[in-house]
């Protein structure tokens, strides 16, 4: 069969810079053949715009027939983004059963913010067995709430074992307001209410921002009549169908990276890589083992949080293309430092703005002085308005004032407290800041041109201008200061890949000796003791920069880093060769002597022999995985059961204490006929 009659897949990345696409055919070899490949910039404003821009000119590259499409697959590192800048919708959180000092756990004060919660008596205990709930005052508050929160996160005590009192809450709050509610034991089947409300809560905020993707990616498919399933890769590396991952968008963090791994894995057939994917707002790093990424048996960390959210062991770091540079604080040589937030690169700016940016940075050179805003202009995302609901006064006023149009942030503060204020914007998506960036060093030294390179070297000046301790301009040139920050960005590339590499042998302080390896590494007077450090597998760079900022990683990391062809869509090659996987879970528990409970799913029943209830369990998980099988996008799943037992011995007899019954469906999706 040839490429031409073979079903075509497209792949579609949406990255916080870029949008990529590229489409594929099974056909040309063991590991199938790009046809065309394309990127376009992620627009948050309106997602579609970029997404179109990139699938049309891969359209257009491959002369093929947009019908000839049969499976659209999609990964995407704006839920990962927005957890390591803290964005997000504003949500209410409900606990069931839990008290004011369960906020102190697991994080879960910190993640929420100033966001409001509301607490309710009521819950059960770990058998399951309810206490009186009471949703009285959540009745009383949601008229209030419902018009400042974008959704609701409820958590229930000891929801895994009986999920009643969620599903009660969920109702009501559906009832009422009508917006999207995220109950925890739809999320995660593991202890640990806090954590697990955490999820709940995260998975909440980033629902209106998925739903927003996979509304304008149906929307360009109509229009463009591709009559093809919508899939999206989950953080393990898996595919679900659209309209679960609408529901569930909290397991789509570390989506790109994880798609990057399987086409890594695709591209250069080594099964033992560590795999370091620089993008414009993070470098996420994982190993490859055997030809499988690793998996973080304890859930995802992103941001900060460990959620209970199964993904890749991928430790993600605010490190990329459009970093914001600044400088150490209070040195005599102060130090280049490289996020972790992201700012809009000036050359990008300039390219979208023209002399709105360019009239600002101007006028900055030719003060006399230079100033820490300098550089700095401030624009709305284009986001709706709903979304900037629950606004405090200040916030507000200076929402106001910040247009379409970049406004030079000189301008537009007139308090070092406003410059708080501006930043929770930034927290909230509403508000994009430009600034130097990587990405801007790179234009100002011919490495990259895309966007508008003058408007970068403006950057750059301005930047340099900057004193160092002894009040000493701290670069001679844009070309200097540039060569620094890249210098920079690649020495922080080999620090978090040791840092990962370190981590995962267990080794404590892996940031400190990476730290220090590194420096050794590239310091001129090493010092008395010797160190170096070697990695024993090569690395493998992803990302449309990986060729730029790792050429120089191989001294610095003792190993080989191999750069596939198709690095610069890695992400998007991945999301089509991957397969659908979900899992269910049941748990058995013995709450009196001859009585076995089985929580499975939305039920709890109880059996009076410790045979049946296993059966019931196993029966329970098959049924729920294949109907999961077939909401994620496919219909030809294996399903394979695992049962897990907990006994204690007394006086010679086995006395049953708990049984975890998981079974797992995969399978490739369905293509349309």
């Amino acid at each position: 069969m040839t490429a031409k009659s073979s079903p075509l897949f497209l792949g579609i990345d949406t990255g916080g810079t870029y949008t990529d696409a590229v489409l594929w055919s099974e056909a040309g070899g063991a590991n199938g053949k790009v046809l065309a490949k394309a990127k376009a910039l992620t627009t948050r404003h309106d997602l579609a715009v970029g997404i179109s821009g990139a699938v049309d000119a891969v359209l257009q590259k491959a002369a093929t027939d947009p019908a000839a499409i049969k499976l659209v697959s999609m990964s995407t590192t704006l839920a990962t983004n927005a957890l390591v800048e803290g964005q997000g919708g504003r949500v209410a959180l409900v606990m069931i059963g839990f008290s004011e000092g369960d906020l102190a756990r697991d994080g879960l004060k910190a993640a929420l913010g100033t966001d409001p919660v509301v607490f309710c008596p009521g819950g059960h205990d770990v058998h399951g067995n309810a206490a009186k709930l009471d949703l009285s005052g959540l009745e009383a508050a949601l008229p209030e709430l419902g018009a400042s929160v974008s959704g609701f996160a409820v958590c229930a005590y000891f929801a895994t074992r009986n999920p009643a009192h969620e599903l009660s809450a969920r109702n009501l709050i559906r009832d009422i307001t009508g917006l999207p509610v995220t109950a925890s034991h739809e999320l995660s089947a593991k202890l640990g209410g806090p954590r697990r409300a955490l999820t709940t809560l995260l998975n909440a905020r980033l629902i209106s921002m998925i739903d927003r993707l996979v509304a304008a990616t149906e929307d360009f498919l109509a229009a463009r009549g591709i009559a093809a399933p919508l899939m999206v890769v989950r953080g393990d590396g898996a595919l679900v169908s659209a309209a679960f991952a609408r529901q569930r968008p909290i397991e789509t963090i570390l989506s790109g990276p994880a798609a990057s791994l399987v086409g890594a894995r695709h591209m250069t057939g080594l099964d033992n890589a560590v795999v370091s994917d620089i993008g414009g707002t993070t470098t996420d790093v994982a190993v490859l083992d055997q030809g499988r990424p690793r998996l973080d048996p304890e859930g995802a960390t992103v941001g900060g949080f460990r959620t209970m959210v199964e993904a890749v062991a991928m430790r993600t770091f605010g490190l990329g293309g459009d970093s914001e540079v600044t400088l150490e604080d209070g040195a005599l040589n102060p130090r280049i430092l490289l996020g972790p937030r992201r700012l809009v690169p000036l050359a990008l700016a300039g390219m979208m703005h023209g002399e709105a940016v360019t009239i600002e940075l101007e006028r900055q050179i030719r003060a006399a002085n230079p100033s820490r805003m300098d550089g700095r202009l401030a624009v709305r995302t284009g986001v709706p308005e709903r979304l900037a609901a629950g606004l405090t006064g200040a916030e507000a006023k200076l929402y106001e004032l910040i247009g379409s149009t970049p406004l030079a942030v000189d301008r537009l503060l007139t308090s070092n407290a406003q410059n708080a204020t501006l930043n929770r914007l930034m927290s909230r998506g509403l508000v994009h800041v430009a600034g130097f960036t990587p990405s801007d060093a790179a234009h100002v030294l011919g490495k990259q041109a895309n966007w508008d390179a003058a408007t970068a070297r403006l950057a750059a000046e301005l930047f340099a201008r900057k004193r160092d301790g002894r009040g000493q301009a701290i670069a001679a040139s844009p070309e200097a200061i540039s060569e620094r920050v890249l210098t920079t960005l690649t020495r922080l590339s080999a620090e978090v890949i040791l840092e990962t590499a370190f981590a995962e042998d267990g080794l404590d302080g892996a940031a400190t000796v990476a730290h220090a390896l590194v420096q050794r590494a590239v310091d001129s007077h090493p010092g008395i003791a010797r160190l170096s450090v070697a990695l024993d597998r090569p690395v493998i760079g992803l990302g449309a920069s990986a060729p730029l900022h790792y050429a120089g990683l191989p001294p610095l990391v003792g190993h080989d880093c191999v750069v596939p062809e198709d690095t610069d869509v890695a992400n998007a090659l991945g999301a089509v060769v991957g397969q659908v996987r979900v899992s269910a879970e049941a748990r058995v528990s013995q709450p009196q002597e001859g009585l076995f409970r089985v929580a499975s799913g939305e039920s709890v029943r109880d059996f009076n022999d410790e045979a049946a209830a296993i059966a019931a369990a196993e029966t329970d998980v098959r049924a729920i995985a294949a109907g999961r099988a077939r909401d994620a996008g496919t219909d030809s799943a294996e399903i394979e059961i695992a049962s897990e037992f907990r006994v204690s011995t007394v006086e010679g007899q086995r006395m049953f204490i708990e049984a975890h019954v998981v079974a797992v469906a995969s399978g490739r999706p369905r293509i349309a006929v």
